[in-house]
């Protein structure tokens, strides 16, 4: 007689009416009540993922913004997001601070993986805020392994995991709940398994599907955007599993909105109407 599957083994299906919401803000609200998110990466050629997922964060509704890169990507980044503050690091030394000032961390959108992204990873991993992990920030993680801080994400696509695992992509794909929770489980955080059908897995082996999204959300640049919703619902007081499943379904229902439109999707349009999704969702003020 078959073994009759745990109802664990089953994913909870994210949809509107079941997501965490953000409390509504408190009429004398200031900026110091949404938190601090710090952006680390960016090396040369790759400035605007940083820019991405600092957008992101404060269109979400992170109170500050900061921003560590590459020095020669600063005036770039003021002119076009000012809201920011803009920090050029050449060294983890130069981190000290800023990091001392954050409440939440990301780090990895266009880090590389040459010696100065190695040096910046290095001074947030010894960091004990929340963090929110992508790109060569886990390409990294495989080589290196490094405990996270409690209450972190990890927001690995399918070769990432892949790497993170020492599997094949397409293991991985064949078995993307075991993936998922196993990667929960190795870095006690909270994983969000990125692809068709995102999947959000935490260390006890609780799981959750995304069934939304588009086609047209294959591009670079949307998980940068991802990425940057995820510590700005962090800095809101959210917790990682929380964060992740109401990230993960705004990201997913921006694009399936805008991809109806068709190609040539950019990862900024995104922003903007996750902005809207999410004041429909959470009301800022009732």
């Amino acid at each position: 007689m078959p073994q009759t599957k745990h109802p664990q083994n089953a994913p909870h299906i994210l949809g509107s009416l079941t997501l965490p919401s953000l409390a509504p803000r408190a009429a004398n609200a200031h900026k110091g009540d949404f938190g601090h998110v710090l952006v680390v990466g960016g090396d040369l050629g790759t400035g605007g993922a940083v820019l991405l997922s600092a957008e992101a964060a404060l269109r979400c509704g992170a109170g500050l913004v900061s921003v560590a890169t590459r020095p020669e990507h600063l005036a770039a980044g003021l002119a076009r997001l000012p809201e920011a503050m803009w920090l050029g690091a050449s060294s983890a030394n130069q981190l000290m601070a800023a990091l001392e000032r954050a409440t939440v961390l990301v780090v990895g959108p266009g880090l590389g993986q040459a010696a100065w992204g190695r040096s910046l990873l290095s001074a947030v991993a010894n960091a004990r805020q929340p963090q929110v992990w992508d790109a060569d920030a886990l390409n990294l993680l495989a080589r290196t392994p490094l405990a996270l801080p409690s209450g972190s994400i990890l927001t690995p696509h399918p070769g990432e995991a892949a790497r993170l695992l020492g599997i094949s992509t397409e293991a991985v794909q064949a078995d993307r709940p075991g993936a998922a929770r196993k990667l929960a489980r190795r870095y006690a955080s909270v994983c969000v398994l990125k692809g068709a059908g995102t999947l959000v897995a935490d260390p006890t082996g609780q799981l959750a599907l995304c069934g939304r999204g588009h086609p047209a959300m294959a591009g670079a640049g949307l998980g940068d955007v991802l990425t940057g919703v995820l510590a700005a619902l962090l800095a809101q007081g959210l917790q990682a599993w929380s964060a992740a499943c109401l990230g993960v379904w705004l990201h997913a229902c921006a694009g399936e909105r805008l991809g109806v439109k068709g190609r040539g999707l950019a990862a900024s349009d995104l922003v903007p109407v996750i902005r809207a999704l999410l004041e429909e969702h959470s009301a800022c003020q009732v």
